[in-house]
C-alpha cells in the first residue's frame, strides 16, 4: 500500500510539475510593435470590428484602417470649429464619434460609404461627454460630467437615429467635486445588459445598472480620491462578476498605490491590488480575451503592463507613455493609439 501511495505521489508530483510549466509558459512574455499610423493627431477613442480599425480623434477628424487590404482613409468633418472626439461606438451599419465639450457633436457615420450626419448637439458652458458604447443595433448612451448635479445621460433607442437627455431624476447623483475622465472611452463598460460606469474627482465611485441604465446602484471604491485630478480613469469586465478599474493621481503620475482595484462580485465590492507596484497613473486597462480573467494589461504614463494573475502582479512590456486607449483584436493581438500614432502589439509567448 505504501509502495503504490508513493508512486501515485511521484506521478502526481511530475503531472502537477508539468501542468505548471504549461500553465506558466502560456503567459506572454514579450512584445513586438508595429506603427499603422503616424500623424500629428491625438486618438483616445477606438472600436475593432473584424479587421477595420476605426478611430476618433482631434481636429473633428475619424479614420479607418483596414489591416487586410491596409487601406486607410481618413475624413475631417465640417465644424465650426474643430472638435474633440474623445468617443466612438459602433453598431452593424453605423460608427458614432462624439465630441467633449460644448458645444458636444454627435454624428452617425455610415461604414459603408463614410458619409455622416449630426443627430445630437447639445449646447452648454459646462457639457463635457466622456464615453459611449451601445447594448445592441439599436440601444447605446453616453455619459458627460454633471450640469445638473449628475451624470449627463443621452440614451438612443432607435439604433442612433435619434437620441435623448435622461431627466436628472434618472441620472445618477453625484457628489460635489465628482465626474468622470475623457481618457480613453472605458467609462463605461458593457456586458449584455449590465452597464457600469466609474467617477474621479472628489469621489471615486462605481455605479451600476442591470436593465440598461434604467435605475443604478452606487458602490464605493478604495481608489484614491479627493482631488480634482484623482480617481476612477478607466474600467474594463471580464465578464459579469470580473473587473478591474484603475486610474490614479494624475497630478502624480508616478504614484503606484491606490490605484488599482479588483472585483469578483460585480462591482459591489472592491479590493486594491499591487499596492506600491507596478504601474502609476493608467489612462486604459483591458482584459486578454480568454484568459478566464487573469489577463490584464494596461496603458499609461509609465507605459505598457501585463498582469497574468488577475493584476496582482505586473510585468512592463513597453516604457512608451503617449500611448491612451487600447483594445484587443484576439487573444494576442491588441490595436492601441494615442499621441501622434496607433499601433498593432503582438504580444508573444
Amino acid at each position: 500500500m505504501k509502495k503504490i501511495f508513493f508512486v501515485f505521489s511521484v506521478a502526481f508530483l511530475f503531472y502537477s510539475c508539468g501542468l505548471r510549466k504549461l500553465f506558466q509558459n502560456n503567459h506572454f512574455t514579450s512584445v513586438v510593435i508595429d506603427t499603422l499610423l503616424q500623424d500629428k493627431i491625438s486618438i483616445r477613442a477606438l472600436v475593432l470590428d473584424q479587421e477595420k480599425i476605426w478611430y476618433a480623434g482631434d481636429k473633428s477628424r475619424f479614420g479607418c484602417i483596414d489591416l487586410n487590404s491596409n487601406q486607410k482613409k481618413e475624413i475631417q468633418i465640417s465644424t465650426e470649429k474643430n472638435s474633440e472626439f474623445r468617443s466612438i461606438a459602433q453598431t452593424k451599419k453605423y460608427l458614432f464619434v462624439l465630441s467633449v465639450a460644448n458645444p458636444a457633436l454627435l454624428y452617425r457615420i455610415s461604414k459603408e460609404d463614410l458619409s455622416y450626419e449630426l443627430v445630437y448637439q447639445e449646447n452648454h458652458e459646462k457639457v463635457f461627454y466622456d464615453s459611449m458604447q451601445f447594448w445592441n443595433d439599436l440601444q447605446g448612451i453616453a455619459i458627460g460630467d454633471p450640469i445638473e448635479g449628475c451624470f449627463s445621460i443621452i440614451t438612443t433607442r432607435d439604433g442612433g437615429t435619434t437620441w435623448q437627455k435622461r431627466l436628472s431624476n434618472q441620472s445618477p447623483q453625484l457628489a460635489e467635486g465628482e465626474a468622470a475622465f475623457a481618457a480613453s472611452n472605458t467609462n463605461i463598460v458593457i456586458k449584455e445588459n449590465n452597464t457600469w460606469l466609474v467617477s474621479g474627482g472628489k469621489k471615486a465611485r462605481v455605479f451600476f445598472s442591470d436593465d440598461k441604465g434604467e435605475s443604478w446602484s452606487i458602490n464605493e471604491t478604495p481608489m484614491v480620491q479627493g482631488k480634482q485630478m484623482t480617481g476612477i480613469f478607466t474600467a474594463d469586465f471580464y465578464d459579469s462578476k470580473t473587473g478591474f478599474i484603475s486610474g490614479g493621481n494624475y497630478e502624480v503620475l508616478s504614484q503606484n498605490f491606490d490605484n488599482k482595484a479588483v472585483t469578483h462580485d460585480g462591482g459591489k465590492t472592491w479590493q486594491l491590488v499591487a499596492q506600491n507596484q507596478g504601474f502609476g497613473y493608467a489612462s486604459c486597462v483591458q482584459y486578454v480575451p480568454e484568459s478566464n480573467g487573469k489577463e490584464i494589461v494596461s496603458l499609461g504614463a509609465s507605459g505598457l503592463y501585463y498582469s497574468n494573475d488577475g493584476g496582482n502582479n505586473w510585468k512592463q512590456f513597453s516604457t512608451d507613455g503617449s500611448l491612451y486607449t487600447i483594445r484587443f483584436l484576439n487573444t494576442s493581438t491588441a490595436i492601441a493609439a494615442g499621441k501622434n500614432k496607433l499601433i498593432r502589439i503582438r504580444f508573444k509567448k
